[in-house]
């Protein structure tokens, strides 16, 4: 009998990477099944698996942090192999076992080598045996002035959560246990370590490739310095500007650290390069990477469909594919990096990106391609639950500035309504003099994001397109001849239309539209269309393409060349009932309220700024600070309680002024 090999694959995961899995198991030929929580029902991971089981629940510890119900649905689906994606129980060597215990194919690196990675302490005793360059543990008990700025870590999972940088003695006590918290909750396990923070480094990894046969591939650099939040926002490969004595270094190091734990699978080795060019080994990931088609892309290869590959016990070829051209991704987040990168949920409308290509999985062609990878479509609902990633543009080029082009020009001009989101952060990011130039590392956004987060200064002509096109909706609704210039009530008072801070007057004339402002002049108006002269230069015309949701307290998408906009219009009759009190400490998200502030009840003193509510949204923690100094009179906020954005959680009243003698 002829062994066809593995027939059906459960996906151990869910948005983004569980779509990413099945898009190579549909080309293979390989059934597919889906596992999903009570607040994933209709998502498109669902939607596009052959198969799908319920884990009942929507909390990670309840679903996807469940490996006993993972096996038990895969066995109950038919499925033969599992691959477990990334986050959740990828790196989690119990669930390996469970998974082969049960006698199925596991995706996956050997238990062994995730275990033996799996604690980052203990990896880093591993690689420093291997002669890999390791930075020096700190103890955090016994932590002085001279080891700052500390850098906390969880020693279980990645992608930036329970990481936290430590500037203040007196700030650590308080950190370690947030960043406990969030790593509990993410991986199940809340160990924290401390190591020195490197200064302006650069976060530079390499991908590895190895079989059960003694093959290792090191398929180039891919550099990951710009983060938020110590998670990945824009990553490339190859890394640029490093030179070729220490990418020899770090793929050296990367092939000793996947022999030394007996590896098999995709794989990742991260490293820390100082400022004056060191590497340090900081962990490695027994899975596949989050950033993983940037070098898909530069080597033609499908990862997942190798993963498959080594899985049924194939061998590697003895020499990788030659690298070509130049792969950057960017993460588009539902998230506000203007507040505290605060993470936003709601319908996303619309997720649209022109002239997206098949990914390259063979030699690229000559011109540039897009490629996006996503776990969303056109009216899924972006919950509080799980990671706010919504896509992931990646762009491949024969050269990096015509990647870094493409790949600005592909966000500039894609619609992506619903939500707030970083979009216009990474456009403006991709286009920064020191990224264009190579001069960046970890501390980009510490240094740039207040500046890369000003309002666009195209606002208010959007606006008035809004404004514009609203007007001409209702015009049609109301049956009036299309061609507004027909129109004989000449001289119609003006209106007016409020989108947060912009008022747009407006009135309607024998010859269509004109507006109360000296340096716009209105050109053409449709309802979902509005063309605008504006500026000092004559003769300058943009286009605004407009698209409404909601009734009269609206959200109005605004896209054009120059910048999208989201905008809110004003109701015409703001309900008074919505006004909080001075003070008022607001959920600026819906979450979970995880913890209170050491002491925090009615009666007691606060500062402004101090944080008093932690939230859990979207896998992290976020603090609630303190909205101005005074006392505490009221507290509404409760740990485990679920909350709404702009939920009452506290109320600050300042301190009275006392009497003078």
């Amino acid at each position: 009998m002829i062994d066809i090999g593995i027939s059906t694959v459960l996906v151990a995961n869910r948005g983004e990477i569980a779509c990413r899995v099945f898009r190579t198991c549909r080309e293979r030929g390989i059934g597919t099944v889906a596992v999903y929580s009570d607040a994933d029902a209709g998502a498109l991971h669902v939607r596009e698996a052959d198969a799908a089981v319920r884990l009942p629940g929507s909390a990670p510890a309840e679903t996807y942090l469940r490996s006993d119900l993972i096996v038990r649905a895969a066995l109950a689906a038919g499925a033969d192999a599992v691959h477990p994606g990334y986050g959740f129980l990828s790196e989690n060597a119990e669930f390996a076992r469970a998974v082969q215990d049960a006698g199925l194919v596991w995706i996956g690196p050997p238990p062994a080598a995730i275990e033996a990675m799996a604690s980052k302490t203990r990896a880093k005793e591993l690689m420093g045996a291997a002669g890999v360059p390791l930075p020096a543990p700190v103890d955090p008990d016994a932590a002085t002035e001279s080891d700052l700025p500390l850098l906390l870590k969880a020693a279980a999972g990645g992608g930036g959560r329970g990481m936290r940088v430590i500037r203040e003695l007196t700030e650590l006590a308080g950190e370690l246990k947030v960043a406990a918290e969030e790593a509990r909750s993410a991986f199940g396990d809340g160990e924290v370590f401390a190591e020195p923070y490197v200064e302006r480094g650069r976060h530079v990894e390499v991908q590895i490739l190895a079989d059960a046969h003694g093959t290792v591939w090191a398929l180039g650099t891919r550099d990951c310095s710009l983060q938020r939040r110590h998670q990945k926002v824009i990553e490339e490969s190859p890394a640029p500007g490093l030179p070729d004595e220490l990418r020899a270094v770090l793929r050296e190091a990367a092939v000793a650290a996947a022999r030394t734990v007996g590896y098999r699978g995709a794989g990742t080795v991260e490293f820390l390069i100082s400022a004056a060019g060191r590497p340090y080994f900081l962990e490695m990931n027994t899975r596949l990477q989050v950033e993983h088609p940037v070098t898909e892309e530069v080597f033609g290869l499908d990862l997942v469909a190798l993963q498959i590959d080594i899985a049924e016990g194939a061998a590697l070829p003895p020499n990788a594919p030659p690298a070509l051209g130049h792969a950057v991704e960017a993460r588009l987040y539902a998230e506000d990096p203007s507040n505290g990168w605060t993470p936003q949920a709601g319908t996303l409308h619309a997720l649209e990106f022109p002239d997206v290509s098949a990914p390259a999985f063979a030699a690229a062609p000559a011109a540039p391609r897009l490629r996006v990878d996503t776990g969303y479509a056109d009216g899924d609902t972006v919950g509080v639950h799980y990671d706010p990633l919504l896509a992931k543009i990646v762009v491949w080029a024969p050269t990096r500035a015509g990647a870094l082009r493409k790949l600005r020009h592909a966000l500039r001009r894609a619609r992506v309504h619903g939500p707030v989101t970083n979009r216009e952060l990474l456009v403006r990011s991709l286009g920064h003099p020191d990224f264009v130039a190579g001069r960046f590392d970890t501390g980009f956004y510490e240094r740039h994001l207040d500046a890369l987060t000003v309002p666009a200064p195209g606002e208010r002509y959007a606006a008035v397109a809004a404004a514009l096109a609203d007007a001409a909706a209702r015009a049609t609704r109301d049956a009036v001849p299309a061609r507004i210039g027909g129109w004989r009530n000449v001289g119609a008072p003006a209106q007016s239309k409020t989108y947060g801070e912009h008022e747009v007057r407006y009135r309607a004339t024998r010859d269509g539209f004109e507006v109360e402002a000296e340096d716009v002049r209105v050109v053409a108006v449709a309802p979902g269309s509005v063309r605008l002269e504006v500026g000092e230069l004559d003769g300058v015309v943009r286009h605004f393409a407009v698209r409404t949701y909601g009734d009269e307290d609206h959200e109005v998408h605004v896209d054009s060349a120059a910048g999208s906009y989201r905008l809110l219009a004003r109701p015409r009759f703001p309900d008074s009932g919505r006004r909080a009190e001075p003070g008022s400490l607001l959920a600026p998200m819906p979450g979970t309220v995880v913890r209170l502030a050491d002491g925090l009840a009615e009666g007691v003193a606060v500062t402004a700024g101090q944080p008093l509510v932690w939230l859990e949204a979207m896998k992290m923690n976020h603090p609630v600070t303190a909205p101005a100094s005074g006392t505490l009179t009221a507290l509404h906020a409760v740990p485990g309680r679920q909350v709404e954005v702009g939920a009452l959680l506290a109320v600050v009243s300042d301190v009275p002024e006392e009497p003078s003698s």
